[in-house]
């Protein structure tokens, strides 16, 4: 199943216009588009194929972290993603726990909220 996956990432200093436009074509050959001009924060919406919303989830993630390395940005820590299948089953956006991917929080050691 095709999913839509949101991501954001907040750091410490404002982007360039510049620089979300290299994320952006870091992230086009995911049929993905970035946000972030102007604020202290990147994002992407990223099409990936999956069969659960966490799949979806750690797929795009990975995806995001490629793209954010291949742009040449800073590794801010994922402060939101979300996700929708293309049957249209909207899921409570968050932050993951993916163990090994990196910019996403590892597992919460049962403490969940």
């Amino acid at each position: 199943m095709r999913w839509s996956v949101g991501i954001e990432a907040e750091g410490d200093r404002v982007l360039s216009r510049e620089e979300v436009v290299e994320l952006a074509d870091a992230v086009a050959a995911s049929a993905g588009i970035a946000t972030g001009i102007g604020t202290n924060r990147y994002g992407a919406r990223l099409v990936v194929q999956a069969g659960s919303r966490d799949e979806a989830i750690e797929k795009a993630a990975e995806e995001f972290g490629r793209a954010v390395a291949k742009a040449g940005l800073p590794r801010w820590p994922i402060t939101r993603t979300d996700a929708v299948s293309e049957a249209g089953q909207a899921e409570d956006p968050g932050v993951p726990s993916v163990p090994g991917v990196p910019g996403v929080p590892g597992e919460s050691g049962g403490d969940d909220g």
